[in-house]
């Protein structure tokens, strides 16, 4: 089984202290999005928890303490680091001491286990396709030496994002086409492996390589792990990505990115921050009268 600590709110950034607590005491509890009171158990065991997966803005938090986690389990690591400043990322740290943070978990957990994240790419008047282009070359140049791969995508605009961003500009097919041109060229100059993700369109005349962000062959390379050959079932349509259980929630990221789709709005985030309780197993709130508990079924995915 494939473990998620990011896929739905920044849990490195802000829950450190509990997710280190969760992968210690050994289970964890999450709580069903559709149904609230189905509440399901899974075991944080070497033995039931083939790889850990990170997604984060910041792990400043948890790289004094990262080894309880990396010591016992493979890992892989993705950061994400934008041209977009505190207008669009209100939470975000600056993108040079964000890439000071890459190198540091990098040095300490190697490069073969960290992707940098360029994503979503996205338009407004602002954020021209040349301002993009340019703050990626700024960042590919010191990256370079210490990432896996770097993984983009251009925006998908949900109804949430177009309230939040109403400034959005949708690209053209014209527009993702030289976006990609330029991506291609500048990630060749620096030697970094470029993917898309998702269904953004087929760029590998530019060098770009179609792919899931969350594969067994990523994983198991960076790991030194040999997995079964499975079908990549994906999260949602157009996903490429491996079947994993994510152990966050929604609606619990105070980042306040203006693109983010797990909110539904800063002020709801903001109100379930406050309810987080880092000693429980949940990571908002505690279990409650009338929840359903069940074990979640895991099973490896090694060979």
């Amino acid at each position: 089984m494939i473990i998620n600590t990011g896929g739905r709110t920044d849990t490195v950034q802000y829950y450190s202290e509990w997710l280190l607590r969760r992968f210690a005491e050994g289970y964890v509890l999450t709580r069903n999005p559709l149904f609230p009171h189905k509440v399901t158990r899974y075991e944080l065991t070497p033995e039931l928890v083939d790889c850990v997966v990170f997604c984060s803005k910041n792990y400043r938090p948890i790289l004094p303490r990262l080894r309880e986690i990396t010591d016992r389990y493979a890992s892989y690591f993705y950061y994400t680091i934008t041209a977009y400043g505190r207008d669009i990322e209100p939470g975000v740290p600056p993108v040079e001491e964000s890439m000071e943070t890459l190198i540091e978990l990098s040095r300490q957990v190697g490069r073969q286990r960290v992707a940098w994240r360029y994503d979503p790419l996205l338009l407004t008047r602002d954020y021209t396709l040349e301002r993009l282009l340019v703050a990626f070359e700024r960042m590919a140049r010191v990256l370079a030496p210490h990432i896996d791969r770097c993984i983009f995508s251009f925006i998908e605009i949900y109804k949430k994002v177009e309230l939040n961003l109403p400034q959005l500009i949708v690209w053209s097919p014209e527009q993702m086409e030289e976006a990609a041109r330029g991506l291609g060229e500048i990630a060749q100059r620096y030697g970094i492996y470029l993917q898309t993700c998702g269904t953004n369109g087929d760029f590998r005349r530019y060098g770009i390589h179609p792919s899931g962000c969350i594969t067994l062959d990523i994983l198991g390379r960076a790991n030194g792990l040999v997995f079964k050959q499975l079908r990549h079932k994906g999260m949602r349509q157009g996903c490429h990505c491996i079947e994993s259980r994510d152990i966050g929630a929604y609606d619990s990221c105070p980042n306040g990115c203006l693109y983010c789709y797990a909110n539904r709005t800063p002020q709801k985030a903001r109100a379930n921050f406050r309810l987080h309780d880092p000693a429980s197993p949940l990571l908002i709130g505690n279990l409650q009268p009338g929840d359903q508990l069940t074990c979640g079924a895991q099973k490896s995915f090694l060979r």
